[in-house]
């Protein structure tokens, strides 16, 4: 009588085997209609699975993330079953699930249209109102084989000869049609009706460029059609902020072919990115950072005792000169730690905190670049932390509030927090790990922050703590990390002296909070859809005359207020006055001072908001606090301006 035990502790007890959907159904009917799969014993399995003895049983529906991940695969199934129905000779590959989605790669004689992509999912459509019971069937290697030969499935029958060991095979039918799979999916194709197929792109089989092309389907699937609905409003928000399509409309910046993954910064583009470093530079001094510069291009002997050349050498640009071989610095740490080794360290100097917008360079692969967000020559708010071991915990707790800090300032407010502990394949021994994970642990614990533990995630000399942030419509972006380091610093010969006289070797805490220069300000592109907050406009206010007789006038206050620090523009153009407003307003100014007759006789301008609020006549002299006022709230206060 196996007795089954479910998450609140309660038990189940039956006289003969049962099925996952037994017990859902013996639950209630509601649960048994919503029953996805099931999780045994810590193992995802169908709802058709068989409990012969005692089991601990998890009933997975739409409202787990296993379930999504379960619907996503299962609807990769579907379509790979409305391709070969509508396109028959097509071959199928694989059909992974993938963030927010799915995929599958198709042999086939011809490229897919977008029109064969709406046929596509209509037929998935009618096949998920089929209902199709979906089954698992287990066979031989040589029955795999054999029933995917018949099918003319050649890229199946090389996946099952490639696959190791001699262990059954698993396959997924659903009516006459069947997959290759591990599973577990859902019971039938009905549980499968919120799905979109969102466009097709080439790809390599086995992502070899040897190998031959295939085409790519991509799709998102959900529960239900609310949180698909959802899913495709926030990916159409997100097409319309593209920071490369806002990037352009403001004139911030290009890219080229003539310097792949390199940006060429506009002026008012450029203005962000010094008002961002400024910002970064004065916070740094605030909590006791040194900045320093360090070189751009390094003997490639220093990479190769950092370990940097074994690892990342195909990501690294190296030249020769002088019958050596040299590399532009990809990143910043090793040399940091020559900076550090000029002259011997005491226990007093530490913990030392190094800060530099190091410029790096990596030969990123050209199909990963991506606007300003993914590039081969970026600008890191990098620093290095030389401490004691007993330093880390208060440095890492000090470096999460200086954190916070930066981000509310930038207008973000939730952050998310992952430890990433040791890998299998790492330096250090397993004493030195507990204490530098517990170090982290606890800095994290010590600000009541929840957090996420990710084992095995960590870099191969010390784990690290990940700070992801959500923007307006709900994307995540990793950005902040600080890593605890024992290997670096041996490897390249830092020591100080401590209390006992002895030399040491300090531990190094790398860390950034922005990640790269270009990456964020792309991030803050999409996230403000280029209306910056006006301590970050490019532009902070424009003079506009209403008539050639107030130019003189204009240009004094333009002149006021920029001698004040501010960004201002003056409009003198022959133009109408709306003409003027609508421009700038599509340029997203923060705020618009008109001018007229009235204006110069009562020494005032008129002050119209980027939101269209008029806030009524100010006088001169009480426009740099206007401004100043504004500056002042950063980004923490989410206003219009």
């Amino acid at each position: 009588m196996p007795v089954i035990t479910l998450p609140d502790a309660s038990q189940r007890v039956f006289d003969h085997p049962v099925s996952v959907a037994d017990v859902a159904l013996d639950i209630g009917p509601g649960l048994a209609k919503a029953a996805l799969a099931g999780r045994v014993n810590g193992a995802l399995v169908d709802t058709s699975f068989v409990m012969a003895d005692d089991a601990e049983l998890g009933i997975i529906t739409e409202r787990d993330e296993e379930g999504v991940d379960i619907i996503r695969h299962s609807t990769a199934h579907l379509l790979a079953m409305a391709v070969q129905d509508l396109f028959p000779g097509a071959q199928v590959t694989i059909g992974p699930v993938i963030e927010d989605g799915f995929y599958y790669d198709f042999a086939y004689e011809r490229t897919f249209t977008p029109e064969d992509l709406a046929k596509i999912e209509a037929r998935m459509s009618e096949l998920s109102s089929e209902n199709l019971p979906v089954s698992r069937v287990v066979m031989s290697r040589e029955e795999a084989v054999s029933a995917f030969s018949k099918l003319g499935e050649e890229y199946k029958v090389e996946i099952i000869k490639d696959l190791p060991g001699d262990e059954d095979i698993s396959v997924y039918k659903q009516g006459d049609w069947m997959d290759l799979c591990r599973g577990p999916h859902v019971p039938s194709t009905g549980k499968l009706g919120a799905f979109k197929l969102t466009k097709v792109a080439g790809a390599y089989w086995r992502g070899d460029q040897a190998n031959a092309m295939l085409q790519r389907i991509y799709g998102t699937a959900w529960g239900n059609k609310k949180a698909l609905k959802a899913y495709l409003n926030r990916i159409a928000e997100a097409e319309k902020r593209d920071h490369r399509k806002v990037g352009k409309k403001l004139d911030l910046f290009h890219m080229q072919e003539e310097a792949p993954g390199m940006v060429f910064w506009h002026p008012k583009g450029w203005s962000i990115y010094q008002a961002v470093e400024q910002y970064m530079r004065d916070k740094q001094r605030k909590h006791d950072y040194q900045e320093i510069r360090t070189p751009q291009v390094v003997d490639i002997s220093l990479w190769q005792k950092s370990g940097h050349a074994d690892k990342f050498s195909d990501g690294m640009f190296t030249l020769h000169a002088d019958d050596r071989e040299f590399a532009v610095k990809p990143m910043n740490c090793p040399c940091h730690v020559q900076v550090f080794n000029q002259g011997l360290r005491s226990y007093r100097d530490l913990p030392l905190r190094l800060a530099e917008f190091g410029s790096c360079h990596r030969n990123e692969p050209s199909g990963s670049l991506h606007g300003i967000m993914r590039v081969r020559g970026f600008t890191q708010d990098d620093a290095h932390i030389f401490c004691t071991e007993n330093q880390i915990q208060p440095e890492v707790a000090s470096f999460i509030d200086f954190l916070h800090e930066v981000y509310e300032d930038f207008g973000f407010s939730e952050v998310i927090y992952r430890l990433s502990t040791r890998p299998e394949q790492r330096v250090g021994s397993d004493e030195d790990w507990d204490r530098a994970e517990e170090a982290l642990a606890l800095a994290l614990d010590s600000k009541g922050l929840p957090w996420e533990k990710l084992p095995g995630e960590g870099a191969f000399y010390g784990p690290k703590i990940e700070f992801s942030l959500k923007d307006c419509i709900g994307r995540v972006w990793q950005l902040g990390t600080i890593q605890v380091d024992f290997s670096m610093p041996g490897r390249l010969g830092a020591q100080y002296v401590d209390e006992a006289g002895q030399r040491q070797t300090p531990v190094m805490l790398h860390r950034a909070i922005l990640g790269s220069f270009e990456r964020f300000i792309g991030i803050l592109i999409e996230h403000y859809e280029g209306a910056f907050p006006v301590w970050l406009a490019p532009v902070q206010a424009v003079v506009c005359n209403i008539t050639d007789k107030q130019a003189e006038y204009v240009t004094n206050v333009q002149d006021l207020l920029r001698d004040s620090g501010f960004r201002v523009d003056a409009d003198l153009r022959n133009e109408k006055i709306g003409f003027k407003i609508r421009e700038h307003t599509i340029q997203k100014v923060p705020f618009l001072f008109v001018v007229g007759d009235n204006e110069v006789e009562t020494q005032t301008v008129s002050v119209r908001a980027r939101s269209g609020e008029d806030l009524g006549s100010v006088a001169i002299a009480d426009l740099s606090k206007l401004l100043a006022d504004s500056v002042a709230k950063r980004s923490r206060a989410n206003s219009e301006n």
